[in-house]
């Protein structure tokens, strides 16, 4: 069931449809999303909220169907056996911290992530390491994807080229890049080494993802991913389409009202206003 409105209401906790413009029933809303090849769930990494809003997504999937993985952007490609060790009870929490080189790889508390970590592990879910070797990132920004050896690409094929839209975003989402860029626009070929960088990252998210579901490691899997990522169907959702993965969807937040620029089709499938107030993450300490 869909509730209409006449004007824009998203009241807090409740999910909107930014395309309807529409209140929508959460029992519907996951009964959708279990149909999907890939759910993304966007973030703000250092919103402990976000991370419970999260969990509750994978939870309630769960509950639809059994063959769920959850992908992380937190963990490199090389860093998979350590997760699988993790899901099979292998080692204890500071041991896995350290296996997964948290504090080097990522750098968020942990106290943010642990939560969803313990459910994949209590719950039998795989955890899937959804990033690429950081330099790859780097050189890829300052030299092109031609300029790297094959050997070096962990595993990914070259993005498909970013349309104008996402430059324009990005350039609007990092106010204009490093100060050289002052005076430019997103067009500026000044820009390109960001976008390139930025869109290592999105591809890594995706074929993985798509590598996932290749190899059958899962018939869903959740993203947990930036919000930067996949706003407007840009970054991730973008490559996936690429690699031929055109059944997902794309859930976020918001802390008010949508703005109108927001209030798109392809910004996501819906969104969810959390309530105020919210309690920081518990110290690991």
């Amino acid at each position: 069931m869909t509730k209409s409105t006449d004007t824009v209401f998203h009241p807090q906790t409740t999910w909107l449809d930014p395309a309807q413009k529409q209140l929508t029933d959460y029992p519907q809303l996951m009964q959708e999303l279990a149909q999907q090849q890939v759910v993304m769930l966007g973030e703000y990494h250092d919103r402990y909220d976000i991370h419970r809003w999260q969990l509750q997504i994978c939870s309630g999937l769960l509950a639809h169907r059994q063959d769920i993985a959850v992908g992380f952007e937190m963990f490199p490609r090389r860093l998979q056996p350590v997760l699988d060790a993790w899901i099979t009870g292998e080692m204890d929490e500071p041991l896995f911290l350290e296996k997964a080189e948290w504090g080097t790889v990522w750098g968020f508390d942990s106290a943010l992530y642990m939560p969803i970590f313990r459910f994949c592990r209590e719950a039998g879910v795989p955890m899937l390491a959804l990033n690429c070797h950081r330099p790859l990132v780097t050189r890829v920004g300052k030299e092109g994807w031609d300029a790297v050896p094959v050997e070096e690409h962990d595993g990914l094929t070259p993005a498909k080229d970013a349309t104008m839209a996402y430059r324009d975003y990005l350039f609007a989402i990092t106010n204009g890049g490093p100060p050289w860029m002052k005076d430019k626009s997103a067009a500026s070929p000044e820009f390109d080494r960001f976008v390139r960088a930025q869109q290592v990252w999105d591809r890594a998210f995706a074929c993985n993802i798509a590598n996932a579901l290749h190899d059958n490691k899962a018939g869903l899997i959740v993203g947990i991913i930036g919000q930067g990522h996949l706003e407007y169907g840009h970054g991730t959702p973008f490559q996936l389409r690429d690699l031929g993965i055109e059944k997902q969807a794309v859930l976020l937040t918001c802390d008010k009202p949508l703005d109108e620029a927001k209030l798109v089709q392809n910004y996501a499938k819906s969104v969810y206003r959390l309530p105020q107030n919210f309690t920081p993450a518990p110290s690991q300490a």
